[in-house]
């Protein structure tokens, strides 16, 4: 039970690592604010979990819904002791022919969603003084450059974010820091071709695709006092694809 009697807020909740990594925190002992533009998934899947979870509609794009879910997480349980900024979209632009709106949607729920996350769950934390961790998902693209522009510098962003509000937070017993997923088996993987998964499980070392409870064991570590010297580091997790 490595984060009994802790209050997280995790973002991108209703499937995929979001989903993986709210069960396994309360699995550890912890409450959880569910968080996702989908409030029938959050339910249908998190729904078994009773009053450890609450789940809550949030558009991360926009300060005041983001401001709106951490108010209900104080409503609740009182604190907030662990963000997780999962929640992102992608898409399939050529960078020649990215639309405006297409780089503003991606930055704007990557990038500047997890800015509003971290912010407003931040102040809560320094709030109740006791400290917290913030976990910022980014991804291996940002490393190799391999998928679409505006995702690539989005999750390139993220970490650059991490080390900024490590430095600050930290005088608060703040810690915050990067996850860094490689190729994992989520729903947003499972519309790529077969050709396509082949080509790019021959650029995973390990040979496979990650499973989305290996990612939240990580991010289990992260948040638990077995990470409590660790902040503004990134952490991969992508099967030897690309180094940090």
């Amino acid at each position: 039970m490595k984060l009994q009697n802790k209050v997280a807020f995790v973002t991108g909740a209703a499937q995929g690592m979001g989903l993986a990594i709210a069960r396994r925190f309360v699995g550890e002992g912890a409450r959880v604010v569910a968080a996702d533009i989908n409030l029938d998934s959050l339910r249908e899947g998190l729904g078994e979990l009773g009053d450890k979870v609450v789940p809550v509609v949030c558009n991360v794009a926009d300060s005041a819904s983001v401001a709106e879910a951490v108010k209900l997480a104080e409503k609740h349980f009182g604190r907030l002791d662990i963000l997780v900024n999962n929640a992102g979209v992608g898409g399939l632009d050529s960078f020649l022919d990215t639309p405006d709106e297409s780089w503003q949607r991606v930055i704007g729920v990557n990038l500047t969603g997890a800015f509003y996350c971290a912010r407003e769950s931040a102040r809560l934390m320094v709030k109740g003084g006791a400290g917290g961790s913030i976990i910022n998902l980014s991804s291996t693209s940002a490393l190799t450059g391999e998928g679409p522009n505006h995702y690539c510098a989005s999750k390139a962003g993220i970490m650059g974010l991490t080390r900024g509000i490590a430095r600050e937070l930290a005088g608060h017993g703040i810690r915050v820091n990067t996850l860094v997923p490689g190729p994992t088996d989520t729903p947003m993987m499972a519309g790529i071709p077969d050709d396509m998964m082949a080509d790019l499980l021959k650029a995973v070392p390990l040979g496979r695709l990650c499973g989305t409870d290996e990612i939240a064991r990580v991010a289990t570590f992260l948040a638990s006092e077995d990470a409590s010297f660790i902040t503004g580091q990134n952490i991969a997790v992508n099967g030897g694809m690309a180094f940090i």
